[in-house]
């Protein structure tokens, strides 16, 4: 299956490693223009210099809070002046916080909420009117298993994750008349950066913490980032243009929930 982005622009959240960065090599080896967005300038300039080397498209970074209303507008006016137009976003910024719900502070759901819900409302309404006028818009939003089977001491991460799939259901209702589709891509076990700070943490191997940790993993094994992006690439393409408000688990099998 050829899929391709070709003449697509797109806006990647969080996008300077971990998923975020992996989609974005994707999305631009697979010819559209990337806009990365991310906090740290150090991060988004070395994510550039590696998507760079292998992108078919143009390549921008922002520096940008996706917490703050202003750098959100300043990012999406970004990417508009270089591109003229946004395509797909992946709202894919902000990190896990869980605690017992009596150990949550006011600050905590605050912080979580504002960097993954309130980032991905304020960004999708900034391209949502041209999406419609030019009838055709991808939506992807980066939630975890957590949305769908949220377990004990997981708050407030499950509870902003499952309000951020039931914003995709209600985005795809209204877009669908207007081809813009929207859909959510559910994490489970991802190798990333900060699994290297938790086997440290555990006195364990990077290899072994992974092998303790997939234990639970029907495919014993965690994902890779290159897999996750490979299935926001078929979702952001025409190839994937019969699927909308649907919430997929990319977890090899760990879910409980289907």
């Amino acid at each position: 299956m050829d899929i391709s982005l070709a003449g697509r622009s797109a806006i990647v959240t969080g996008g300077s490693k971990g998923v975020g960065l992996a989609v974005a090599i994707r999305f631009a080896t697979s010819g559209a223009d990337v806009a990365i967005v991310a906090r740290g300038r150090e991060g988004l300039d070395q994510a550039v210099e590696t998507i760079g080397e292998k992108a078919r498209g143009r390549v921008i970074a922002t520096q940008a809070d996706v917490s703050s209303i202003a750098d959100i507008q300043r990012a999406y006016d970004e990417a508009m002046g270089a591109f003229g137009k946004i395509d797909i976003i992946v709202n894919n910024a902000g990190e896990s916080r869980t605690a017992p719900f009596d150990k949550v502070t006011e600050e905590m759901w605050k912080v979580d909420f504002d960097q993954k819900l309130f980032a991905a409302i304020r960004l999708t309404r900034l391209v949502w009117p041209q999406m419609k006028e030019r009838r055709w818009g991808r939506i992807l939003n980066t939630l975890n298993i957590g949305a769908k089977a949220p377990r004990a001491a997981s708050a407030p991460t499950s509870v902003c994750r499952a309000a951020g799939m039931a914003l995709t259901k209600v985005l795809a209702n209204e877009g669908a008349p207007f081809n813009v589709l929207v859909n959510a891509l559910l994490i489970g076990f991802i190798e990333a950066d900060q699994h290297v700070r938790g086997a440290a943490k555990a006195g364990l191997s990077l290899a072994d913490y992974y092998k303790e940790r997939s234990k639970d993993i029907p495919l014993g094994r965690p994902g890779r980032a290159e897999e996750f992006a490979n299935l926001a690439c078929f979702l952001a393409s025409d190839a994937g243009s019969y699927i909308t408000g649907t919430a997929i688990n990319v977890d090899g099998g760990m879910s409980r929930i289907v």
